[in-house]
């Protein structure tokens, strides 16, 4: 009989155990600033636990291998290619709190999957050439082809990340929305990704580098997130975005999808952590960081002065959406971009 609750004891303390799980958010480092998500911590006293990736193909990888998370952050060119491996489950529209709220450009049908609703957009940013605006004169980043100019070889850099390289190489080629863009659109883009390569003096892959290398002077081109921006300005560094290059620029998407087959942390966790991100309480935060939040309502009564000092005024130029592409188009320019930095 003692031995018979010994082992029941031992099963319920495990379920209890299960069922009050830390939330987990798998992310970009950086976004786990508790200002971020402040409702979450003013209900449950603390932050979700978190882990972090470098880019969203490792944690795909990671994530189809059996890694255990409950809410991922993703940005949506990659939204496709997770809701058709069927390791994320639909939101629930009712349980969002700001769901209302929030943009309908960024909120969409293009965004969901049959019906539901896979991917909840939460921030969303620009992507243009930011330079040193001492160094470099306004008219030499008037057009994105000074990514070609052999006067700074070797003082450039683009992002380690297909999604933006990519955005930059079709804006350049004349496309200015790649969800539906041709093998010939795709190959123009791989060829001038191709010659930009060979300009470059590294790729960034995250904007504190990025930071230090504008700051050493070592790069004095780039192309860049718009929270560089806010960033360089607080350091006193002379920097310069230009979002209205001749051929664009673009602007991205991103926000976080519910896991199938999480830790076992409650749902209502989810929730609250996602509702807080989208939340009022952590618009200013969110915006003072270089990013917009999809609550529409929030980011309208921060007035355009605050957006343009962050990098997402309204601009007068073409715009690339970063929004959801065939998965088959993505792997192609995945792989594609893998040979360019390679050198091939």
């Amino acid at each position: 009989m003692t031995l018979k609750l010994t082992l029941l004891t031992g099963t319920a303390l495990a379920f209890a155990s299960a069922a009050q799980a830390d939330l987990l958010v798998f992310d970009y480092a950086g976004f786990e600033d508790p200002a971020f998500h402040a409702d979450y911590v003013t209900k449950h006293g603390q932050s979700p636990e978190f882990s972090f990736f470098g880019d969203e193909e490792e944690a795909f990888q990671k994530l189809r291998s059996g890694f255990k998370a409950d809410v991922t952050h993703i940005c949506a060119g990659s939204a496709t290619k997770f809701i058709e491996s069927g390791i994320i489950a639909p939101w629930d529209t009712a349980k969002l709190d700001q769901w209302g709220n929030l943009d309908t450009d960024l909120a969409g049908e293009q965004i969901s999957g049959q019906g539901e609703v896979f991917f909840l957009p939460v921030d969303y940013g620009s992507t243009a050439i930011a330079y040193n605006a001492e160094d470099v004169p306004a008219e030499d980043v008037a057009s994105l082809n000074v990514f070609l100019n052999p006067k700074y070889a070797g003082r450039m850099t683009l992002p380690d990340n297909v999604d933006d390289a990519y955005a930059l190489g079709y804006l350049a080629t004349g496309t200015t929305n790649w969800q539906n863009a041709t093998p010939e659109q795709f190959a123009a883009a791989s060829d001038w990704l191709r010659q930009a390569h060979a300009n470059l003096r590294t790729y960034w892959t995250d904007p504190a580098e990025l930071s230090q290398l504008l700051a050493s002077g070592e790069v004095l081109v780039s192309w860049a997130w718009n929270e560089t921006l806010p960033t360089m300005v607080d350091e006193g560094f002379p920097i310069g975005f230009q979002r209205e290059a001749a051929e664009g620029s673009s602007l991205w998407l991103c926000g976080y999808v519910k896991m199938a087959e999480g830790t076992g942390a409650s749902e209502d966790l989810v929730y609250d952590f996602v509702n807080a991100m989208l939340a009022p309480t952590s618009t200013t935060a969110l915006l003072d960081a270089g990013y917009g939040q999809s609550n529409a309502v929030a980011m309208a009564d921060k007035g355009e002065e605050a957006l343009v000092a962050s990098g997402l005024g309204q601009i007068s130029a073409p715009v690339l959406a970063q929004l959801p592409m065939d998965g088959r188009l993505r792997e192609m320019q995945a792989a594609e971009f893998e040979k360019i930095k390679a050198g091939f």
